[in-house]
């Protein structure tokens, strides 16, 4: 008990700031943290409020504009201004760090084997031999199926959850004191979510090492942290036990975050509303030729699949990664060659070319899960919306183009001065909103939404939601909403398909797939994304 009360891990009146070209910008102002041996602690906050920040300053990870001021300490040993070759010797082996994006932290030309190797055989001198038999344990270790086989893979051939897995591997290698993990979890579906989760704290138990949870996802924190720092502008403002933090919280800001889970609820749309989209055994097959010393594949990612929208319905599609629900919304779309039929308002689609396809366009569009990579980063803002009109209403004048450009969006929510702005000058939830702007001013019919609330603050999800309800309403427009988050679907959404595989598995009236929910694949989606605390401790008995 003596132990775990030591703190081993702390964080002394840390500063860090940019330099600009627009002057000093001071990110994090004046932080106090700690962390004590064998707990879990996480830190919240929405994006910018200053929580990843404070952990690459502690591991002399800042960007080259970035400096740190204050004091940093693991066991004593000061690690700010710490030169490099000894502040090695602790990260990557004593303190070690989980990214959120495995595909961009993991070198997509180096083998699994090699990269989990590395931090072995740099700060453990172990031999090539050993470093192989250690990360194929590692891999056994994180539960990766088929783990020799993995050991020659590369990145892009893992999923999402694997390769969160390899980091989490490449982080224990050395068994390390202290895991900083920095939204581990964000970009994963809620079942794998859980699995990461559990496979944390299994590790925390078997190896006794301390967790700094980064992460602007409460679900999680009250689920997995012991205590919980909040954060905002860059400073804490507010901390204490988990329990305390949900139940009884005191700064308002805390309160705003708690209150911002996806809420409201949509009617069905009558039986009577005409159906403007009409796809029947819509199946999409990838394939590829073998090479010289391999066979080739055929991938049904899309298989029969039925369903109808309505004018002014939301259809939400659900399911893990893999399961083919972006595919479907893509071939709905005739974005992808596909097999079956796809009627839009009475006229047959399936197979149109592109150029055939071209008067249905402005009328059928869609908004991607990624806006930073769907919006051209060379165009402003102004131009990115207009882009369009250009196309399909021809006879417009610049300065129609540019009025219609400024509607679109003040109906956002966006100031239309920002319109000869860059992408790269907005947040990521106003990104979003010039990526529906740019949908919205086609004044379409039919828009897919494909995961664009995923990488979102809760609380900038709350406002994309009230937003795109708002759109809908004025617009009476029908949604396909794509989604691996279920409490978004649920607010928006009046019917929902759940799809496994390629196939539906479930599909219904959304408040009937909810509360009552059919098949067991459907209720462990429910359970993963409303009673995530259960599924955790279900996994730990099993475990034991």
């Amino acid at each position: 008990m003596e132990k775990m009360a030591e703190t081993i891990f702390d964080i002394r009146g840390i500063r860090v700031t940019f330099d600009t070209p627009d002057g000093a910008v001071e990110a994090v102002r004046g932080v106090d943290m700690h962390v004590k041996a064998g707990e879990t602690v996480a830190v919240v906050g929405e994006s910018g409020s200053g929580k990843s920040q404070i952990m690459m300053a502690a591991m002399g990870l800042l960007a080259s504009n970035g400096r740190a001021e204050g004091s940093v300490t693991y066991r004593g040993q000061e690690l700010v201004g710490l030169p490099r070759e000894k502040l090695n010797r602790i990260r990557g082996a004593k303190i070690t760090m989980i990214f959120q994006e495995p595909m961009t932290s993991l070198d997509p030309l180096y083998t699994i084997e090699r990269q989990i190797s590395e931090p072995l055989r740099v700060h453990g001198g172990l031999s090539a031999a050993a470093a192989r038999k250690r990360a194929l344990e590692l891999l056994k270790l994180v539960h990766i199926p088929d783990p020799e086989r993995r050991l020659k893979s590369y990145p892009h051939e893992l999923s999402g959850g694997q390769r969160q897995r390899v980091m989490i591997a490449m982080a224990l290698a050395n068994d390390p004191d202290l895991l900083i993990a920095d939204e581990p979890t964000t970009a994963l579906d809620v079942t794998i979510q859980a699995e990461i989760l559990g496979l944390l704290a299994e590790l925390q138990r078997k190896l006794g090492m301390a967790i700094l949870f980064i992460t602007h996802d409460l679900t999680i924190v009250e689920a997995f942290a012991d205590r919980v720092y909040v954060m905002q502008h860059g400073k804490v403002v507010e901390e204490g036990a988990t329990e305390q933090i949900f139940n009884r919280p005191a700064q308002d800001y805390t309160k705003m975050l708690l209150a911002a889970e996806p809420e409201g609820h949509k009617p069905p749309v009558p039986k009577s509303a005409p159906i403007l989209l009409d796809a029947h055994k819509v199946s999409v097959t990838f394939s590829a030729r073998g090479g010289l010393f391999s066979a080739g594949f055929a991938l049904k990612a899309v298989q029969d699949v039925t369903l109808s929208l309505r004018a002014g319905q939301t259809v939400g599609i659900v399911g893990e990664s893999g399961s083919g629900k972006s595919t479907l919304g893509r071939a709905l779309l005739q974005l992808l060659p596909s097999e079956g039929r796809v009627v839009y308002q009475g006229v047959p689609i399936q197979g149109f070319s592109r150029a055939a396809m071209r008067p249905y366009r402005r009328n059928l569009q869609m908004v991607f899960q990624d806006p930073y990579g769907s919006l051209s980063p060379r165009m402003t803002v102004g131009e990115i919306i207009t882009e369009g009109l250009l196309v399909h209403e021809p006879g417009l004048s610049a300065g129609q183009r540019v009025e219609q450009a400024m509607e679109a969006l003040k109906e956002v929510g966006l100031d239309p001065a920002m319109r000869n702005r860059f992408p790269h000058e907005f947040s990521g939830g106003q990104r979003q909103r010039i990526a529906i702007a740019r949908a919205v001013v086609l004044k379409p019919t039919v828009i897919v939404l494909d995961e664009p609330t995923s990488a979102l603050d809760r609380s900038v999800q709350k406002q994309i939601i009230t937003l795109l309800r708002r759109i809908q309403q004025s617009h009476n427009l029908s949604f396909i909403f794509i989604s691996h988050d279920l409490a978004v679907v649920k607010a928006l959404a009046d019917y929902t398909i759940v799809m496994k595989s390629g196939q539906v598995v479930e599909e219904g009236l959304t408040d009937e797939v909810f509360e009552r929910p059919r098949s067991d694949y459907t209720r462990d989606l429910m359970e993963a994304a409303f009673d995530l605390k259960s599924v955790l401790n279900r996994q730990a008995e099993a475990r034991v």
